[in-house]
Formats: C-alpha cells, structure tokens, sequence
C-alpha cells in the first residue's frame, strides 16, 4: 500500500550536511519553507526492504540499539539525508535509480557514517560558532567605519575598508563551514566503506553511485569556485573512495539474486504508483515477462481502472508466489479502491497474516472492514485499527479510519479524539483543537482520553504554522 502522508508532528529540519551550512546564512524564508517538510511515502514493501538494507550496516556502526528509522521523501530525484539523529531520509527516486541493491546500500552507509559521526551536532556547534564570528566581524567593521568617518577624507579607505568587513565575514564564515562540511562528507565515506567491510558487503556500489554523481556534474561545476561546492571536490572525493573502496576484500562481491530481485520489485511497484502509465510501459515493455515487470503492469492496470485484468494479472502473481503477503496487499487494495471492500477483507487478512501483522496493511484491512457499512465488522475493525496505531502512532489513515469505525458504533468522544489525532498529524492545528475540545466535553474529566484530548488542546503549533 503507497501513501502518501504529511510529515509528522515533531518539526524536522530536512538539512542534509550538503546544505546545512547554506541555510545557517540563508533567508529565514528558506528555512521556512524547509520545516513545512516535504510529503512522505509510507509502504510495507519498501520500508521492509530498506530496513533489511540497513540493519546490518546499523549494527557495525553502534546504532542497532538507537531506533533509527527510514523515511521516503515523495521526491524522484536521487537524494538521501539524515535529520535529527534518529531518521535517515531516502527520495524514492534514490530507490528507482539504485540499479542494485548493493548501490542503495553504499548510500545508507554514508548515510550512517554521519549519524556514528555525530555529525549533526557538530554541525551545529559550527553554525553557532560562525553566528558568534559573525557579531564580532561586524563589530569591528563598524568600529572601522566610524573611526574612518571622524578622520574624513585621509580616513577614507579604512571607512571603505570597514564597509568591506560587513559583507566579507559572511563569505569567509560560509567558506569555512563548507570546508567542514566536506570534511565530514569525507569522514562519512571512510565510515561507510568502514562499515560495509565490517558486514561482509562490496563498496563498488557507493563508489559507481558517486562516480555517477560526479560525471554528470562535471559540466555544471565547471569555471565554478570549488569552495562554494557543498560536496569536496568532486574529482578528488571519488578518486579517495574508488582507492578506498577496492583495497576492500569484499570489491568484487555481488548482492544475492534473491535480494536483487526483491529490490527490482520494490523499483517496479513504485514506479507503477508514481510514474505515468506510458512511462512504466517504456519501462517494461509488454515483452519482458519478468516478476518485476508483471507486478508493475498489474499495479498499473489496476489505478487505470481495468480492475478484472489487474486481478487476473495479480492472481497470476500469487499463483507464482502464494506466501508473497505484498501480492495479497495489492489485491486487497485493488478491490478496495475498486468500490468491492467486502471482496477485498480475505485477501488482507492474508497479507496480515503473511506480514507478521504490518500495522499499514492492519490499517487497510480496518479501512476495508469499515467500508462495507456492516455493523457486524465494527468491534473488530475498532481493535484492529487501536492495535495498528499504537504500533504506528504516525498515519494519519489509521486515525481517519478509527474515528469512522467509532462514529459508527456510536461512541463519539472517542471519534472526535481519533478525528483530532489524525488532523493534528496532518499538521491542521486548527482543526485538531476543535476536535479534541469537543472530545473533551465528552469524556470524564482526568480519563486517559480526556488526558489525550487535553494535550492536543494545549499543543503549541509548529513553527510555521497558524495558532487559530
């Protein structure tokens, strides 16, 4: 199942390292803009496979124990980033273009580097430390002009030169922080190849990701000041990886047939759901028969409304893979956006069976429940969906769907709280104080569900957002 969600109530500063010194000098407006937090892509499949990518990786680094969590960016460009020390964000489109698995790998390890790296708080530490050069800088530029100032004309040029010193610390301050910022790009590839020897895993695929990444902006960096580059030298970067990289044992490893087939599956199903019919088509042409490319033809066929061959095209999937419970999902998810959430109950109850009971196909499964208007569903689809949020507090669906489920049966302080939580997750802090203070009004005053209304109410609003 592929949704798309808001970002989440904690505010998240989506700055990379690449850019984190730019906005310590930037527009307030750009940071701004940042912290309303681009929509994110939330799938079973996917983020199964991303995790299996990184456990590995997290565990030679330390951070097994530190609930690092991944989160796809609905953008198709190739990016991946970390925040806040505890997510590593990756664009669908670093999945699409990562023709192996070992290439996406390379990426979550650098990626990893910089989490083990504490890189984030240093960073940090440096942008304060440049706000602080900055006041002094501007300081004795002003004591410059002014004493140039009272000289007069003899004293012209230390009043220019004071003039100078206002724009030229913010240079020299940016130059500076981009030079630490290519340092610890740097340090995060030696910790990344570091880590990848430690797992037994090849670093050819994080060398081809920016060797790629390099040729192609070999012609838009040129004549361009190489201090201005967020990243280090291009050239001089990807020459230090490569020599890294092949004094690996590992250089030569290839992924396992059975995850790279995993992986070509997961870059099917998102390019099904998020490119244009033709697009997937050119893709996968009508004459590759592979898994991959069935799976991506019977998604597309289904959100282009030809719901009878898409199942005949997904049964011949499960046919092929009985216990693959992702099959079961989008047959599930078919028949339910197909108008038929009665027909669609079975094969989700089998996908949250084969799933070890995936809170986002929990949460299908309640949706389908509640759709069908039976009564008689309503009880199980309340502790289905209860069950499913409270191991994934953060989509606002499960909530949606849980206040309809509620509604339903009648109990409508506990309706109003779901309705609260699932606006305040969506970012309308309007709405949700509305909600929960209704909610309040119909709970018993010190309950854990006027407790959770109340907290709702007494939330401040995230920066950028509207207190009203």
């Amino acid at each position: 199942m592929l949704l798309r969600i808001a970002l989440r109530k904690k505010p998240l500063k989506l700055t990379t390292l690449m850019t984190a010194a730019a906005l310590a000098v930037a527009p307030m407006a750009a940071v701004a803009q940042e912290n309303k937090g681009p929509p994110v892509l939330r799938d079973t499949e996917t983020e199964q496979l991303l995790r299996e990518y990184t456990r590995p990786i997290l565990r030679a680094a330390g951070l097994e124990k530190q609930n690092i969590q991944m989160v796809i960016i609905n953008q198709g460009v190739f990016n991946a980033f970390v925040a806040d020390g505890r997510r590593i964000f990756v664009n669908y489109g670093a999945i699409m273009q990562s023709e192996t698995p070992n290439q996406i790998i390379g990426v979550m390890a650098h990626e990893t580097g910089h989490l083990a790296g504490g890189h984030l708080a240093k960073m940090r530490e440096q942008m304060a430390q440049a706000q602080t050069q900055m006041i002094i800088a501007m300081l004795l530029g002003a004591g410059a002009m002014v004493a140039g100032a009272q000289g007069g004309g003899s004293n012209s040029g230390l009043a220019n030169a004071g003039a100078a010193m206002f724009s030229a610390p913010g240079e020299m301050i940016r130059r500076n922080l981009l030079s630490y910022v290519r340092q610890q790009e740097e340090n995060a590839d030696k910790a990344g190849v570091k880590f990848l020897a430690a797992t037994g895993q090849s670093a050819r695929g994080m060398y081809e990701t920016f060797k790629r990444f390099t040729d192609e902006s070999l012609f838009a960096a040129r004549g361009s000041d190489p201090y201005v580059q967020s990243h280090p030298m291009p050239a001089q970067r990807v020459a230090a990886l490569e020599e890294l990289a092949r004094s690996s044992p590992y250089w030569d490893k290839k992924d396992d047939p059975a995850l790279q087939l995993r992986h070509d599956m997961v870059r099917a199903k998102i390019s099904a759901f998020m490119e244009r019919q033709e697009t997937v088509y050119r893709r996968y042409p009508l004459s590759n028969n592979s898994l991959p490319s069935r799976y991506a033809h019977a998604i597309s066929t289904y959100l282009h409304g030809d719901l009878r061959s898409a199942l005949t095209q997904i049964d011949a999937l499960i046919q092929q893979q009985p216990n693959n419970p992702y099959f079961h999902e989008v047959r599930g998810q078919a028949l339910l956006e197909g108008g038929k959430p009665q027909e669609a109950i079975a094969p989700l109850r089998k996908a949250v069976a084969l799933s070890n009971n995936s809170p986002l196909i929990e949460m299908l499964l309640g949706q389908a429940l509640v759709a069908t208007g039976n009564n008689a569903y309503t009880d199980e689809a309340i502790a289905i969906l209860r069950a499913a949020v409270a191991r994934e507090s953060e989509a606002p669906i499960g909530y949606i769907q849980l206040a309809m489920a509620y509604g339903r049966k009648g109990d409508y302080a506990q309706a109003d709280l779901a309705s609260a939580q699932a606006a305040y997750l969506r970012g309308d802090n309007k709405t949700a104080r509305d909600l929960a203070s209704r909610a309040k009004t119909r709970f018993a005053i010190g309950t854990p569900g006027w407790v959770k209304a109340d907290d709702i109410v007494s939330a401040k609003p995230l920066p950028g957002q509207k207190s009203n």
